[in-house]
């Protein structure tokens, strides 16, 4: 059963005060004295109320709540900057706005947004979650009737929809790629290992080098931060190793954009000395030199369907929980060289 909302009234009972004594302080009023600020202020944090902004201005208004939270773990990786795009196609044609943030990874940061986006009444959240979300995180939203989507990451345990790649069957057909062309050798390069879609990811390159009768080599897997520099710093541990690895399937295309920098710092090149293998497919992945071989997730085609997700649980008045798993594809460019390229640089030996 769904607790009731407090409401203003709860408040200014359960402190003492007028009705309008508690609206003031809520508006920052600076006709309320600090010692009744104070007082008002613990019990709001006693009873667990936010404050709706949008709704009051609604009051004010006669309006409708127009505006989607859409709050991403790392805005700083083009990806998130292309699901954002494909959300907004989506929601601004459906005459909504989006109201976006960044967390950085800290679930600090997330727990501030989402409360802000709460105080102007969103009509719907889309998370991608910060490391470290759990379900009791999300327990306030589902319990106010909140429709919430998460994408690129789950929650184990929320009651919300979610939207998600099919991380094991693109890491196993990238990894099984790289087999195909002769590499016995392959590293896993970067990524969280605390989280859901590393997890999902490096399954799926365990399994297939397994399906090849290859050995899964711990000290192949190397873990770094999912960026540019943490691929640089990963690649290079990689070829610290006594037995270097020859191709790297990289947990995204920042972190093989990365493994790129760093193979070149060695005097190595891409796709000739060393193959690479990044993972979403994001716009400069074509336009790379060399074009990345990568598996394909189309961010804004996922920030697309998630935001219809999101729009179809609003228009129904209700949250039913969905989990939709994308398919995906590897496309094959020139950063992993190929059986082709193989055959003619051995014919100039």
């Amino acid at each position: 059963m769904v607790k009731e909302r407090v409401t203003v009234i709860d408040i200014a009972r359960a402190a003492g005060v007028s009705k309008s004594t508690v609206s003031l302080v809520l508006q920052a009023s600076p006709l309320v004295n600090e010692a009744t600020r104070a007082k008002v202020n613990a019990v709001i944090r006693e009873l667990g109320y936010v404050y709706n902004r949008g709704a009051a201005n609604l009051r004010q208004s006669n309006a409708k709540s127009k505006i989607i939270g859409v709050v991403v773990n790392d805005l700083t990786n083009s990806f998130f900057a292309e699901l954002a795009v494909g959300i907004d196609m989506v929601v601004q044609s459906a005459g909504y706005v989006q109201f976006l943030a960044n967390t950085g990874e800290s679930l600090d940061r997330q727990r501030e947004v989402i409360a802000s986006m709460r105080e102007h009444g969103i009509s719907g959240l889309i998370l991608s979650p910060a490391r470290g979300t759990e379900a009791s995180d999300l327990k306030s939203l589902v319990a106010a009737g909140v429709p919430v989507v998460n994408v690129v990451r789950q929650v184990p345990g929320a009651k919300v929809s979610s939207m998600i790649s099919d991380n094991h069957a693109g890491a196993h057909e990238a990894v099984t790629h790289l087999t195909g062309l002769g590499h016995r050798r392959i590293a896993f390069l970067g990524g969280f290992p605390d989280t859901a879609v590393f997890n999902e990811r490096f399954q799926g390159y365990r399994a297939a080098l397994v399906d090849a009768g290859l050995e899964a080599s711990g000290e192949l897997v190397i873990g770094s931060a999912p960026s540019r520099a943490g691929g640089v710093a990963a690649v290079e541990r990689a070829l610290s190793l006594a037995v270097q690895p020859t191709a790297a399937l990289c947990f995204n295309d920042a972190v093989a954009f990365g493994a790129c920098d760093g193979l070149r710092a060695k005097r190595m090149e891409p796709g000739v000395d060393f193959a690479v293998v990044g993972f979403d497919d994001v716009i400069e992945a074509k336009t790379a030199v060399p074009a990345l071989t990568t598996v394909s997730v189309d961010p804004q085609g996922m920030g697309r369907r998630t935001a219809q997700l999101l729009l179809k649980q609003i228009n129904a008045g209700k949250a039913d929980a969905e989990a939709i798993v994308g398919s995906v594809r590897l496309v094959i460019r020139q950063s992993c060289g190929s059986a082709a390229d193989k055959r003619e640089r051995l014919a100039l030996i």
